[in-house]
């Protein structure tokens, strides 16, 4: 009998590895995301339902997923932070697992990306980014007094100059240097913004955007209205609808090949288990239509 979405503790075995990088050293806002793997963990383990609505099948009687976590990352500075996620992450994909990261503030998906970049040329891979912010800082300077590169505001820069194609989804606020940079015609950044009069728009537009066969997605729950993903340290009003989420995610998956992925920021809450009970249904959906071809066996 399967009780866990995590049905196998050995790693090496599982077609899927969530790895947990609890780690929280440049929020700008409330914290409490260095819990929040630990709380998705805890609803895929206990709340999620193992069947699933789409496949009418429990996914883990044909998906092994594993989990680690890597704990000791938490007291290190942020390059130090990021290079051991690398180094982490690096060990799965040289067995040729798909990995899932949950953090943890939005710096550590840089790990993750950083080496995938070591295995497929970034420039053939679009990152979707759901997200409120455009994390695309040179540094955090303009508000830290221990100003970093590897902050989470900094997060998409770093992944753009590895050379990362870049669609990014959500976005309700940014710096003015942000937005120069984004708007630089060179940098070949697309960018769908929510509210201030905009129309929300089309599914079919965001999916022509992607031009590449590969994709990584990253989810910052801030993303998502705050009605459905309340508990994040820098909620901004407004967002995606969920249903209109779950389907965008759904569809690139399947006219896209899904590399990796993570979802940070969910910092969870004393009176509610909404946003970690809402990250870890995206991740079960992520993992099912990446695993597809495999269900339907």
């Amino acid at each position: 009998m399967i009780d866990s979405i995590v049905s196998t503790k050995n790693t090496e075995e599982a077609d899927v590895v969530i790895i947990s990088a609890p780690y929280e050293k440049t929020v700008s806002s409330r914290k409490g995301t260095i819990n929040g793997p630990k709380a998705i963990i805890k609803m895929l383990d206990s709340k999620l339902e193992l069947f699933d609505r789409a496949y009418k099948m429990e996914l883990v009687s044909k998906i092994k997923i594993g989990a680690k976590s890597l704990n000791n990352i938490s007291p290190l500075l942020p390059a130090k932070a990021i290079e051991k996620i690398t180094s982490e992450c690096g060990k799965i994909l040289d067995k040729n697992q798909f990995l899932f990261l949950f953090g943890g503030e939005h710096s550590v998906s840089l790990g993750l990306l950083q080496a995938l970049s070591k295995k497929i040329n970034p420039k053939d891979v679009t990152i979707l980014d759901i997200d409120a912010h455009c994390d695309l800082r040179d540094s955090d300077s303009d508000y830290s007094l221990k100003p970093t590169k590897f902050a989470h505001s900094c997060v998409m820069r770093r992944a753009h100059e590895l050379g990362y194609n870049l669609v990014q989804v959500g976005i309700r606020t940014y710096s003015i240097d942000e937005y120069k940079y984004f708007t630089d015609q060179k940098n070949n950044i697309k960018i769908f913004e929510w509210g201030n009069g905009i129309k929300v728009p089309d599914i079919d537009e965001i999916l022509e955007s992607v031009k590449t066969k590969y994709i990584y997605i990253t989810i910052d729950v801030d993303g998502f209205d705050p009605a459905h993903m309340p508990g994040t340290g820098t909620a901004v009003q407004g967002g995606l609808e969920w249903w209109y989420g779950v389907e965008l995610i759904e569809r690139i998956i399947d006219n896209h090949e899904l590399i990796g992925a993570d979802i940070v920021e969910v910092s969870p809450m004393r009176d509610s288990i909404l946003t970690e009970y809402g990250a870890a249904q995206l991740a079960y959906t992520m993992i099912a239509h990446k695993f597809q071809k495999k269900l339907k066996v």
